[in-house]
């Protein structure tokens, strides 16, 4: 019997999405060989009702489907790599970064128009802190609103609610197909994007050299050098969604690799924000000089301070 092969993914419309496009683009290259999709529930999925930042983000939305691919359960994981740790768990690797899709924020309006359009005092809602620290940081009047959930959940909650905005990432929404409820794209000047925000991480085990080489054939290396820098950005700052930080690598044409990174207070009245750029094949080293720039600008104490407030925030809600 041949082997079937077999990619493991949540169960969000958004992250079958990713899968299918994976399996569409396997089949292409590997027609004689067979695939299915085998949907994973993730601690992400079960918590609905608590803000992620609140519940801690090692693995929420990985940790699952991670341990089925280390059983030999499934052949691939499927994620949105900005869920992914910064450090694999033992023997997996990333095989392949699928080509980035357009990695900015995009902000969703009742009354239309950009950010700089909502009155005074207007309510946007966002389950981010990093866009929460970016955007009360350039709109300090705004009240910002937690909401939770997968995209239509998020634009369903909006078109019920009295709010005045709604902020998420262009990706998801344009993958899904709900281009036309998009207000207009969030300039990186205002807000950097999460790192790794846009693109599809394929995770495989180390020693499944035949899951490998399909894995590799979707690999687009522009992005998975950008990824490399952003993710050495954030591991060295010790970051995740409970800490704003923010991040993007861009290749310009003769090769060289720019990253900006950005870390913040909650309430946006702090921000950090520098950039550091070098031959691209240098990109992890930029991502850990960028990070060091940041933390002899007193980076850590800043994020350390966030931590703190979220920890706070997090008992004052179990009591």
């Amino acid at each position: 019997m041949s082997r079937k092969f077999v990619i493991g993914s949540r169960g969000s419309e958004l992250a079958l999405w990713q899968a299918r496009y994976v399996m569409a683009s396997l089949k292409s290259g590997f027609p004689k060989r067979e695939f299915e999709i085998k949907i994973i529930n993730t601690t992400g999925d079960q918590v609905l009702d608590t803000a992620l930042s609140k519940i801690g983000d090692k693995g929420l939305f990985t940790r699952q489907i991670e341990t089925e691919l280390q059983s030999g359960a499934i052949d691939f994981a499927v994620h949105s790599l900005k869920d992914l740790q910064t450090d694999q768990p033992d023997g997996l690797m990333i095989g392949a970064v699928c080509k980035r899709e357009v990695p900015n924020d995009i902000f969703i309006s009742k009354i239309g128009g950009s950010i700089d359009d909502l009155p005074l005092g207007a309510k946007v809602a966002t389950g981010s802190l990093r866009r929460k620290s970016q955007i009360l940081s350039y709109r300090p009047d705004l009240e910002i609103v937690e909401i939770r959930g997968n995209v239509p959940t998020r634009l369903r909650k909006f078109d019920e609610s009295g709010l005045d905005g709604l902020i998420l990432a262009y990706a998801g929404v344009h993958r899904l197909g709900f281009h036309d409820r998009i207000t207009g794209l969030i300039p990186f000047k205002i807000m950097l994007p999460a790192v790794g925000q846009g693109a599809v991480a394929i995770e495989i085990r180390v020693s499944d050299t035949v899951v490998l080489e399909m894995a590799e054939s979707l690999n687009d290396s522009p992005t998975n050098l950008c990824i490399t820098s952003e993710r050495a950005f954030l591991r060295r700052l010790d970051g995740g969604c409970q800490v704003p930080i923010g991040a993007l690598a861009i290749i310009d044409g003769d090769g060289r690799l720019k990253l900006e990174g950005m870390v913040g207070q909650l309430d946006g009245s702090v921000i950090m924000r520098e950039s550091f750029s070098g031959p691209a094949t240098t990109a992890e080293s930029i991502g850990l000089t960028l990070a060091e720039k940041l933390i002899e600008k007193g980076a850590a104490k800043l994020l350390e301070a966030a931590r703190a407030e979220v920890e706070h925030s997090a008992k004052a809600v179990v009591r």
